[in-house]
Formats: structure tokens, sequence, C-alpha cells
């Protein structure tokens, strides 16, 4: 266990390593990615921290990647768990889990005892590293659909996107993407919730409602920008 932290550091100290002041590597995410997957493997809670968050968001889908905050993303959030994107939340909601995960990765938290083991080796951001952290998450946050631009919000047609969307995030404006974009979103957005509903080796539940993904593209593609 000894050997894959220092790895794990090692790895977050290439991380850190800055090209003309504010750019870094895309193979040092992924370096940090694949040792934090070692660390998780090494742990005895390692299918639990696996399981947290599903593995369908990669470090090259981050916005301005080459920015400092989506470099510390990379550099904290996948100490625990898979790689979050920044739009699975809304601005507003950003800043309760940032403090909510900061303390845990000090070792603090719900869970007491359980989590101080869980988070050894793990380190926690700065007071200036966590302002930036915040302020790029929320820069690039969930835009919430406002529904007085949208009359057919509650009509059959936006059934199934409202059915689906609501279960994780607030509900996203169509303008966020363009019609080309939208169908590659909702299929990452499917290969989630097929990842969060299901325990390890469960079948679909005849009796769930069966969301219509034809129905969501196209209601998203009708009002894309």
């Amino acid at each position: 266990m000894k050997a894959t932290t220092a790895g794990f550091v090692a790895c977050f100290a290439v991380l850190g390593a800055t090209v003309a002041g504010a750019t870094w590597a895309d193979d040092s995410a992924e370096q940090a990615i694949a040792a934090a997957r070692v660390r998780w493997q090494d742990s005895p809670h390692g299918p639990m921290l696996a399981r947290i968050l599903p593995p369908t968001f990669e470090a090259a889908q981050l916005p301005e990647r080459h920015t400092r905050g989506a470099q510390l993303v990379v550099e904290y959030c996948v100490q625990c768990h898979n790689l979050p994107n920044p739009a699975m939340h809304d601005a507003a909601k950003w800043p309760g889990i940032v403090e909510r995960m900061v303390v845990r990765m000090q070792g603090k938290g719900n869970l007491g005892t359980l989590m101080k083991e869980m988070m050894a080796g793990v380190k926690a951001p700065t007071d200036e590293e966590r302002a930036q952290l915040l302020t790029y998450l929320q820069r690039y946050a969930q835009r919430p659909l406002d529904p007085r631009k949208y009359s057919d919000i509650e009509s059959d047609a936006a059934k199934s996107f409202r059915l689906a969307c609501q279960q994780c995030h607030v509900l996203p404006d169509p303008r966020r993407y363009t019609a080309a974009e939208w169908p590659a979103v909702v299929a990452r957005m499917e290969k989630n919730m097929l990842w969060m509903n299901r325990v390890v080796g469960s079948k679909p539940n005849p009796d769930e409602p069966q969301l219509r993904i034809d129905e969501i593209i196209g209601y998203l593609q009708k009002h894309a920008r």
C-alpha cells in the first residue's frame, strides 16, 4: 500500500508541472486517473469508491482542459471516485458539494473512523485551490432550463426528457448543445443511468417506466441552438 501511495503522490507531482504557466499534458491527467484506480484496487473500500460515479467522462472531455481549474478537478476529484463532469450539477449546487468533498478529503465527515481510513494517503486542496476548483466547476456547470422559455416542457413530447434528466440533476437547457451534439450527450447520459441505477449483475425491471431515447433526443434537437 505504501508503494502504491508513493507512486500516486509522484504521479500528481508530474501532474502539477505546468507549461507556459497554465497548461498541462493530457497524458498526465490519464496517469493520475490510472494511479487512482490502482489505489482503489489496493484498498478494501475500492469497490465502493469505484461505484460512486460512472466511468463515462474522460479528462479529454473537460472544458478548457489545459487550464488550472481542469487540472485541479483531475488532481483532487479522482482520488476518491471516477472523474466528475462539471455539468453534473448546476452552479448553485456546487459550493455545498465541494465543501463536503474537501471535509472528506481531510479525513473527516459522516463516516467517522471509516472515512479517515478511506482517505489515508489522500490530499486536500489549499484554500486557494479550493476557490479555483469551485470557480471552474461553476463556470461549466449545468445550465438549468428556464420553463418560461419552453412552453411545451409539460407536454407529452417532453415527458421522457423530464423523467430521465431530473433523476440526476436539474433539467438542462436544450440550447446548451447543437442538434448535432445532443445524440452523443444523451448516449453518455444513458450509460450513466444504467450505471447508477443497477446493482452489478442485476437485470432491468420490466415494470419500470421505459424511457424513449428517440423522444428525448427529438425534444432536445427541436430546441437546440
